[in-house]
């Protein structure tokens, strides 16, 4: 017979014992990459000596692009090459994103992002969610929003020329865009965490959409 252990609660995230040396360069390139030796002790009073290595991504933003009037979403392809080197299906659907750049808040990024990847800026932007897309190797850390647009403004192609960027939007149903969340149509961890929170809060759509305030 086994015994159901009693839980401990809601889990959540707690501030660690530890102590973090100033770091040492690895490279700086695109993204600075860091070395850290840290010391971190456990409640048993017990430490642990651990060398760890850092890509420093800092703030990012991703937006799910909906037109309510449409009740149409609008999603990217892009090309990424670590994609293409890992699967060999390099084009990947994907919602906006961009990194914060200096001076911006995550609203003023999330803007930008969704003028240069799709070529129309949202009229309004509604929080969904703050995660680390990769705790294990980079300190990147996503604010997703989701953003209204006008989907009959959409261009063929858009994307950020100084970075030599080409995107390709277009418009999806929920239905369509849920229903690739199966099979393993779409690989993009940004576009799957959307579209996770999208299955669980489609019901309060109508009332998020009412209650936005103009960007």
């Amino acid at each position: 017979m086994s015994v159901r252990m009693p839980g401990a609660g809601i889990p959540a995230d707690r501030v660690a014992n530890v102590e973090v040396s100033t770091p040492a360069s690895l490279a700086d390139a695109f993204r600075p990459y860091e070395r850290y030796q840290v010391v971190l002790r456990h409640d048993d009073g017990s430490a642990f000596s651990q060398t760890r290595d850092v890509l420093r991504g800092g703030p990012v933003v991703g937006v799910l692009a909906f037109d309510p009037d449409r009740d149409l979403l609008v999603l990217i392809r892009q090309f990424r090459l670590p994609a293409h080197l890992a699967t060999g299906r390099g084009e990947l659907v994907e919602i906006v994103a961009g990194r914060v750049e200096a001076g911006e808040d995550a609203a003023t990024a999330a803007m930008r992002e969704c003028v240069e990847e799709i070529g129309i800026a949202p009229r309004a932007l509604i929080p969904m969610l703050s995660f680390l897309p990769t705790p294990g190797i980079t300190d990147e850390a996503a604010q997703f929003f989701l953003g209204l647009v006008d989907s009959a403004r959409l261009p063929a192609r858009a994307g950020a020329a100084a970075e030599v960027e080409v995107t390709h939007p277009f418009t999806a149903t929920i239905d369509d865009a849920l229903a690739a969340l199966d099979g393993n149509r779409c690989a993009n961890g940004y576009l799957i965490i959307a579209l996770q929170w999208l299955a669980l809060n489609r019901a309060r759509l109508p009332q998020m959409v009412a209650g936005a305030s103009p960007a």
